[in-house]
Order: structure tokens, then sequence, then C-alpha cells
């Protein structure tokens, strides 16, 4: 346990400058290197406990990853975010549980967790501030980035990995698994299956995991473009101030324009160049392309782009390779022409010519 608690240390403290010094430091960098310092800290505190008193105190990382993560997702998707003095609040309850289980010298030893002793009023507080810190932040933070990728849907053909933030998303679905897995640990204990120090053991092993996720990521992600950060909840279009008929000449509109000048073969075109064309503003346009024709942005332009694929496998004259027919039809990387190709039509484009040919 000792040489995780320092690995863990050491790790985190390395990263956390590594993301400080970073080329073209943003905000969001900024943030999860005072996340990672954190969390240095953390690691640091465990070990002063074991140093000290030759076992671990009373502590919860969930009270400091939870508003941690939450702020740094706020970071990332919010284009008008800035820190600011009041947000050192979400850290209150880690600071307090963490100086009042020093002064009452209270082990973390779950066998005992209930014993009704001077301390019991303590322990339950402190177990019921985790659940509500979890129950709080981690639906906030997923909420932000499902947010976040609708957005995107909505206002581009072509979604880079580093736009859609998909490892956050794996993160925040990992860390909510990671807990009740630590619940289920927990019971083990109290009823004498497994060792009192397993949890402990098992919760700062994936928090050195988590470490080097973030620093895996986070070094690699790159600064959101202001137009991709949506500051805006969407407006129900049950208030919608477009008649019917009004939605119906937009539909069109946007039919003819997609139709005759063939824009989907551009691999960056997004939804400001569909508004400038047809001189529809974005949120009209969003509203019959979701109201109307059935679908999001990304969905409408990608569906021209299957058909033409279709269409270029189909050809027995087309000499293209698959790949090449997924970049001359629009789609900006082999990845995402297999995934949008796979999610339309439920078989690879190799799948597809196979079966066309065989037929």
């Amino acid at each position: 346990m000792i040489t995780l608690i320092w690995i863990g240390f050491s790790q985190s403290l390395f990263v956390a400058i590594l993301m400080f010094t970073k080329k073209e430091s943003s905000l969001p960098d900024k943030v999860l290197s005072g996340f990672l310092s954190l969390l240095a800290i953390e690691f640091l505190t465990c070990g002063i406990d074991y140093f000290a008193y030759n076992k671990p105190l009373l502590s919860s990382s969930f009270l400091l990853f939870n508003p941690a993560l939450y702020i740094y997702i706020n970071a990332l998707t919010r284009a008008k975010f800035r820190l600011h003095p009041l947000h050192l609040l979400h850290l209150l309850p880690y600071i307090g549980f963490e100086l009042t289980a020093y002064l009452l010298h209270e082990p973390l030893a779950l066998g005992t967790y209930f014993q009704k002793d001077g301390q019991f009023l303590f322990r339950i507080i402190f177990g019921a501030a985790n659940v509500i810190s979890w129950l709080i932040y981690n639906p906030l933070g997923l909420r932000l980035v499902h947010r976040h990728r609708m957005h995107l849907r909505n206002e581009k053909s072509s979604i880079g990995t580093n736009e859609n933030l998909g490892w956050v998303l794996f993160v925040s679905i990992f860390y909510v698994v990671y807990c009740i897995i630590s619940v289920l640990v927990a019971l083990l204990i109290f009823t004498n299956i497994i060792h009192p120090l397993s949890l402990h053991i098992f919760n700062y092993s994936m928090l050195l995991l988590m470490i080097y996720t973030f620093g895996f990521y986070g070094l690699r992600q790159q600064s959101l473009p202001v137009e991709l950060l949506n500051n805006k909840p969407a407006i129900p279009y049950q208030h919608s101030t477009l008649s019917e008929e009004a939605k119906t000449q937009i539909a069109e509109k946007i039919l003819q324009y997609v139709d005759l000048h063939q824009p989907w073969l551009q691999s960056d075109f997004n939804m400001d160049a569909l508004s400038a064309a047809v001189d529809v503003p974005k949120y009209q346009l969003t509203e019959v392309l979701n109201t109307r024709l059935g679908f999001n942005f990304f969905q409408f332009i990608n569906s021209y782009r299957v058909e033409a694929v279709k269409q270029m496998l189909t050809d027995p004259k087309n000499n293209f390779s698959i790949e090449a027919i997924g970049y001359e039809c629009g789609f900006a990387s082999k990845s995402a022409f297999y995934s949008v190709f796979k999610k339309s039509t439920r078989m690879t484009p190799v799948e597809y010519r196979a079966l066309t040919f065989k037929a």
C-alpha cells in the first residue's frame, strides 16, 4: 500500500506539471493541472497517515474527485467559463472532513463503521456527504458532456475525436461504475468476507488509473473552438414562433440547396455554411431539421454521404478503394466513414460491397 501511495503522489504531481507547462496551455489544462495537484495532496496525506499513525485515517477522495471533475468538464464545454474564488467552496466538504478526521484521529475502519461510539455521528454525516456529493456532481457532469455532444451534432457534419469528448464521457461512466463497485466492496467488508484494507487499496488503485487516463488524454486534448461550445440550453420547440407554412418553406430551401450544390462533398461543411447559403438563422434550421425532416444536422448531411457511397460501391466500373470512396463522398476520416455507414446500413462498406456483387 505504501508503494502505491508514493507512486500515486509522484505520478499525479508529474502529470500536473506536464499539464501546466503544456504548449498553448488553455484554461481547461490549468484546471486539470490543479485537479491533479489536489490528487497529489490526497496521496500525500494518505502517506502521512501511515507514517504518523501506522494506519489510514477516515478520508474520501470522492469529495475531491466529484467537484474537480465537474469543474473540469465545465471548463471544457462552456465558452464563458472562468475560474472564480467561489469555486473553492466546492472543496470545503473535503477540507472540513479531512481536518476533522485528523483532529479526532478517526481511523478508516469499515468493520466498526456503524459502532455507536463518540464518533458515530461524524461517520454517518461523512458517509451521507459522500453519497450526496456523488448524486449531485456526477449527473451534472454527464449532462454537460451529453449536451455538448448533442450540440455538436446540430453544428457539424464531421466531428473529430478531439471535439466530441468521448474520452471524458468514458471516464465519467467508468467513474460511476467504480463508485458502485466501491459500495459492493464496502458491503463485503461489513460482512467480514474480505480484509478491511481491500477498499482502501482498491480506491487508490483506481485513483492512480484515473491519473494516468487524465494525463494521457488531457495532454492530447486541444482547446475547442468557441463556436462549438454551447452556452444556452435547448429551446423547447413547443414554444416555436415558426408557423407550419414557414417550416415547410425552410425545409424546401434546405433540400433544394443540398440537392443542387451537393455541399455534403465538403468534409468541413457545417451549420454556419448552410445558414449563410439559404439565408435562414441557425436556430430555425435546427428546429426544421429536427421536427420536420427528422434529423439533426450531422445525421442529415451524412445520410447524403452514405447514399453516395452506396452508389459508388455498387458501380462495377468504379476502381476506387473503399477508403478512397469515403473521402470522395465527404467523410473526413476512415473511422468516421465506417462508423456512420455501419450505423446507417448495419454493415460495413466491405460487407455491403460483397453483398451487392454477390446478389
